[in-house]
């Protein structure tokens, strides 16, 4: 029987915090998150590309993301490579972007109002961003400095953010920019 090594990546909070948002300094985020490979049984990385899955369903899910079509009345998980074009094909629909980290604790609090306020508006977009490793880079483009942040869009464009767990004024926003 092959032994299989999976290590998960170990995210640790910088420093513990009662406010309504997670601060951390960059350095700090570096430092807390830990990633490792994982490993099959002959030593190499697992997944689709290990395992010999890659292949004409993997690029025909890649060209479809330039045809996806956001979803209204859930919470539409995005990472670096689903983002813009989500943004895209959501057209003149009002966007709420949730850029959040597994670790946060006002992360974890606003999450089931953000997925309520989704059910409720159903002529929003809404989305969700982990801030992890693998999509430092969108949350450096998009000016992440505090989570939760709340960016709210319209045609591609940020009109409205709320940093913070502030649900009072995550709703103000949402009216603010389905009405303007």
């Amino acid at each position: 029987m092959a032994l299989r090594i999976a290590i998960s990546p170990s995210i640790r909070p910088s420093s513990s915090s009662s406010s309504a948002s997670c601060n951390p300094s960059p350095s700090s985020l570096n430092r807390s998150l830990n990633w490792a490979p994982r490993l099959s049984p002959g030593g190499g990385p697992l997944g689709a590309a290990a395992s010999g899955r890659v292949g004409r369903a993997a690029v025909a899910a890649r060209s479809s993301l330039e045809t996806a079509v956001p979803a209204v009345g859930q919470v539409n998980e995005v990472d670096k490579d689903t983002f813009w074009p989500l943004i895209k094909a959501a057209g003149d629909k009002v966007v709420v972007l949730d850029m959040y980290t597994q670790w946060c604790g006002p992360c974890k609090v606003i999450a089931p109002k953000f997925k309520e306020l989704s059910e409720k508006h159903l002529d929003v977009v809404f989305m969700k961003l982990d801030c992890n490793q693998e999509n430092k880079p969108l949350a450096k483009e998009l000016g992440i400095r505090v989570v939760p942040t709340f960016k709210i869009l319209k045609e591609g464009k940020v009109v409205k953010e709320v940093t913070g767990a502030k649900y009072d004024d995550l709703v103000s926003a949402i009216e603010t920019a389905k009405s303007s």
